[in-house]
């Protein structure tokens, strides 16, 4: 599939957190539109996507001057008050086009230069882990965050053909890890897994957040019907899996093997 780089001259990167993310002062998405094009992602439904004629998943607008802009507001944010930083709300900061770009590191060399009081960093990308030496140096403000929706393969193809392995993304956990940086497990949505996956996330992580279609695409799950991903499902005989009880068939696991202090649902599990 052909993908289609842009570049853009933003004149802000700061947005006010609200809604979902009212936890934070601010998210901060480092590109417009995202190449991993994962069947369910909510963004689909969204201005940013809609409003534009190429298909999501095949275009990305790299933002231009991105650290620049960043130095000033970063410092007129942090002039008004504490400032929580959310990364990324509508894209992933670690797509194939940060190997070329590194906006996303950039990014974060301002923000180790003049540290905001908390940064979460969202990706379900092994490329987290080329920055391992600038997350260090943010110590306990920060918190990354690796989606891992599934432990079955065969589930991840089918869903997100283009996203990385899950077993890249596991190993990417052990390694920020073993790193010394605070990190959680993120399965959203829930897709259909396998029994040993709680035990899988044990051996690597000591908090994990849960979220499905229906507490997190922000309208009760109707963004992702509009989707039409039911039709999946129903492809692969799974459809109990879309129901706004299913994640209680991975919750009800992994309290088998975490304490509740370690396990978070929905926007909790997002919260600085």
């Amino acid at each position: 599939m052909k993908i289609e780089s842009n570049y853009t001259s933003p004149k802000t990167l700061l947005n006010k957190g609200t809604g979902y993310l009212s936890g934070y002062s601010h998210s901060l998405n480092p590109y417009t539109g995202c190449t991993y094009g994962c069947s369910y992602c909510y963004v689909r439904q969204m201005p940013v996507s809609l409003f534009r004629k190429e298909e999501w998943g095949t275009w990305v607008d790299v933002k231009q001057e991105a650290a620049a802009i960043l130095q000033k507001e970063l410092h007129k944010a942090k002039a008004k008050g504490p400032v929580s930083i959310f990364m990324s709300s509508s894209t992933d900061p670690y797509q194939p086009v940060e190997h070329k770009e590194e906006v996303t590191r950039s990014l974060l060399e301002v923000m180790v230069q003049d540290p905001p009081d908390f940064l979460f960093v969202q990706t379900r990308s092994p490329l987290v882990r080329r920055d391992i030496d600038l997350l260090l140096r943010l110590e306990d403000k920060v918190r990354v965050s690796i989606t891992v929706e599934t432990d079955r393969e065969d589930i991840r193809q089918k869903f997100t053909p283009s996203a990385p392995s899950i077993a890249a993304r596991l190993k990417t956990l052990q390694l920020l890890r073993e790193a010394g940086i605070p990190i959680q497990a993120t399965i959203a949505p829930v897709l259909p897994s396998s029994p040993t996956f709680p035990a899988t996330l044990r051996a690597l992580v000591d908090r994990v957040c849960v979220d499905d279609y229906f507490m997190g695409d922000g309208s009760g799950g109707k963004r992702t019907r509009r989707l039409g991903i039911y039709s999946l499902y129903e492809e692969l005989q799974l459809e109990d899996w879309y129901d706004p009880a299913a994640y209680r068939l991975v919750y009800e696991g992994l309290q088998q093997v975490f304490s509740e202090e370690e396990l978070f649902l929905s926007q909790k599990g997002f919260e600085p």
